[in-house]
Order: structure tokens, then C-alpha cells, then sequence
């Protein structure tokens, strides 16, 4: 019973960094046409929990991309400057659409494997009931 709540705390640690994932990459895309914003993102690292052996994941600080912004060349723009050019974003909307599919589709994966675990404990709770 006890590998079966690793199993559901390892799978509630994934939806929630996935969560943040699709955050993040929703944040992006909302500011894609904002002057001069810096692509979010985030890492995973892997923890140990030391009190019941179970591994997690959780999200690493959040980071600003430091790619160059693109120079956008619109003089009647307010942020122009006096030659004509302002700092456009360095969001790409194809890669975080693309992103947050796969952020997505891991959130979908971990909610699956959390339903088969608490299936599991359901079934072997009945029949220790029997």
C-alpha cells in the first residue's frame, strides 16, 4: 500500500509542475505583442522526500529568456525611439503553443497514473474488507 501513495504523491508532484508549466506558457503567449517582454520559463528538478522515500518533482525558479529582442522598425509606434526602432518581444508563439501541448499532454499522463493508483488502493482496500 505504501508503494501505491509514492506512486500518487510522484504523480501529484508532476500535474502540479506541469501546472506551472502551462501557466508560464500561457502568460507568454498572452504578452507575445508586449514591447520589450522576456520569454518565461521554468526547469524541474527531482527532490527526495527523506520521510517516506518518495521521489517528486518540483519547478526551479522561474527565468526571463536573455535572447536578443528583435528590433522592430515602426516610427509612429509611442516606444520608438528617434530611429524609428522599438524592442519587440522574444516569444515565439509556435514553440509556446507547442509547449504547452506538451505540458499538457504530461498533466494528462500523471492525472492517469494517479487514477490507476487510487484505483488500485480502492481494490485492495474492498478486498481487505472482504
Amino acid at each position: 500500500m505504501d508503494e501505491i501513495m509514492k506512486t500518487m504523491a510522484a504523480s501529484a508532484s508532476g500535474m502540479r509542475a506541469q501546472t506551472s508549466r502551462i501557466r508560464l506558457a500561457a502568460e507568454n503567449i498572452a504578452n507575445a505583442d508586449t514591447p520589450g517582454y522576456r520569454r518565461k520559463t521554468v526547469s524541474f528538478e527531482e527532490t527526495f522526500q527523506r520521510t517516506n522515500d518518495a521521489r517528486a518533482v518540483t519547478t526551479g525558479p522561474v527565468r526571463l529568456d536573455q535572447s536578443e529582442l528583435p528590433r522592430i522598425f515602426q516610427p509612429e509606434h509611442p516606444m520608438a525611439g528617434e530611429d524609428g526602432y522599438y524592442e519587440g518581444s522574444n516569444v515565439n508563439l509556435v514553440m509556446e503553443i507547442a509547449d504547452s501541448r506538451e505540458a499538457n499532454r504530461s498533466y494528462e499522463a500523471n492525472l492517469r497514473m494517479f487514477d490507476q493508483a487510487r484505483q488500485m488502493s480502492s481494490s485492495i482496500l474492498g478486498l481487505l474488507r472482504r
